[in-house]
């Protein structure tokens, strides 16, 4: 294994890791369904969300045969990830797919464990007397950001910009 894919394989542990420890210490340890919002800072409260649909709450009314094919939809992802990471030439493009194939792993064992993903960070802004509210999200759904921003970046600003496989 070159020392290049196997930096996407450690990225792809540790988001899939990171990510399920946390999410494991909030709902057994810390007790998040019990406790409801906990205020962190003015702006971050943790909260217990469980999403049955995909990114923004999108296809929560599929049932079960929608909740399979979404996992379904996330294996042929993640191997096809697997296979651009395998053939990427930089570490920083191998690295985004790696987070983005851990984060895909890390929300398709929430699927399976639980029937849902667990969403939990919630960040809000107050001005004027009005609260804006960002979606409820998780490690996961960061470490996916994280990798799509490398790979944007990695395509479009890198020197040796990566393009997709050959």
């Amino acid at each position: 294994m070159s020392p290049l894919l196997r930096s996407g394989l450690i990225a792809a542990a540790s988001a899939l890791i990171l990510d399920q420890a946390s999410k494991l210490w909030l709902l057994y340890v810390f007790d998040i369904g019990r406790r409801g919002m906990v205020r962190v800072t003015p702006f971050f409260d943790l909260v217990l969300a469980w999403n049955t649909g995909i990114s923004y709450g999108w296809f929560q009314d599929t049932g079960s045969f929608g909740q399979t094919l979404l996992l379904m939809g996330k294996v042929v992802a993640v191997i096809l990830l697997g296979v651009w990471m395998s053939r990427s030439q930089t570490r920083l493009a191998v690295i985004g797919l790696g987070l983005i194939i851990g984060g895909a792993i890390g929300n398709a064992i929430d699927r399976i464990a639980y029937g849902a993903v667990v969403d939990f960070a919630l960040f809000h802004i107050a001005i004027g007397g009005k609260t804006y509210s960002w979606y409820v999200f998780n490690l996961a759904d960061a470490a996916i950001v994280a990798g799509v921003a490398a790979l944007l970046y990695d395509s479009l600003v890198a020197p040796a910009a990566a393009k997709t496989p050959r």
